[in-house]
């Protein structure tokens, strides 16, 4: 019975001291992710001037940018002037600036120099809410979350959303099919995680669906990164041929390494290197016989001569 007793306390002592060992090396972490979350979100530290009213006209005035602990810069001395409802194309090599262009619009970064204008207004000098508002954004890494369809699609406004207008903007990405196989419609569950019925979508359906969300917010500006990498091809082609619908009297600025869509922009800007090497329509870029040509030729011969022979 001694031995026992002594054998037994022996144990719940080591599982005290194993404990407490535990909690002093979780302890750090938990000052670390304490510290993290309460610093200052510098992003809302300015004048608030609200968002003017009417159209908006953006411009980039000579910005650069560099990553922090990086010694070269991602984007050097681009300055870009985009009028209200133009539809903008940005192509490059991969690495190019492309997707940290549109990062510093968002303010997700601040640029290192120079500034970036709405309408006249240094963008850090507008309030901060107001200045996302203007922005419905499909980014290459976009997350759909584990509710339903008519939440991942309406997000934080799902309570107050209509049925039909969700129903609306998934159709209009090209998600119509799906939604009528699915027995729930709108509040079939995304993913199975807490749903047996849910469904998993293939990675071209959660590009409608994240599409489908920027469309639902309906703000002026719409900003499509890689849109269609993960369409079959007829589905690409659905949404090229409705673009202009998709964003009808919106200003539209379109990432993309397929070429074939740059054809429906007003404008295109080549990036290389962080830097803005051409500039102009389709026909004009074509007709330079530089960079864009020479990308657009390539990705043509695909269709062209190397399927003929």
């Amino acid at each position: 019975m001694y031995v026992g007793g002594v054998t037994a306390f022996s144990g719940a002592m080591r599982d005290v001291v194993g404990s407490v060992i535990e909690v002093s090396q979780y302890r750090k972490y938990y000052e670390a992710m304490e510290q993290y979350l309460n610093i200052p979100f510098k992003m809302r530290n300015n004048a608030r001037i609200p968002v003017p009213s009417g159209e908006h006209t953006i411009e980039f005035r000579n910005v650069s940018f560099k990553y922090a602990g990086q010694e070269s810069y991602a984007l050097k001395n681009i300055s870009l002037t985009i009028p209200a409802g133009q539809k903008l194309a940005i192509v490059g090599e991969n690495g190019a600036g492309k997707t940290t262009f549109v990062k510093l619009l968002c303010r997700i970064y601040d640029p290192t120099e120079g500034e970036i204008l709405l309408d006249g207004i240094n963008i850090k000098d507008l309030d901060y809410d107001q200045y996302m508002a203007l922005f419905s954004t499909v980014f290459q890494d976009f997350k759909l979350f584990s509710f339903t369809l008519k939440e991942n699609v309406a997000l934080s406004k799902s309570e107050k959303a209509e049925d039909k207008d969700i129903e609306k903007v998934l159709i209009k990405a090209g998600f119509g099919d799906k939604l009528a196989s699915l027995p729930k419609g709108i509040h079939t569950n995304v993913f199975k995680n807490f749903e047996g019925d849910g469904f998993e979508p293939s990675g071209g359906e959660g590009q409608k669906i994240a599409l489908a969300r920027a469309l639902y917010k309906n703000s002026p500006i719409v900003i499509l990164d890689e849109p269609t990498a993960a369409l079959d091809p007829k589905a690409e082609f659905e949404i090229y041929q409705n673009f202009n619908d998709l964003v009808a009297g919106k200003t539209a600025i379109y990432i993309s390494h397929r070429l074939s869509s740059t054809r429906f922009c007003d404008k295109i800007a080549v990036f290389a290197d962080g830097e803005i090497v051409e500039y102009g329509n389709h026909k004009e870029l074509l007709q330079m016989g530089k960079t864009y040509a020479k990308l657009f030729n390539m990705q043509a011969g695909y269709y062209t001569d190397k399927l003929i022979s």
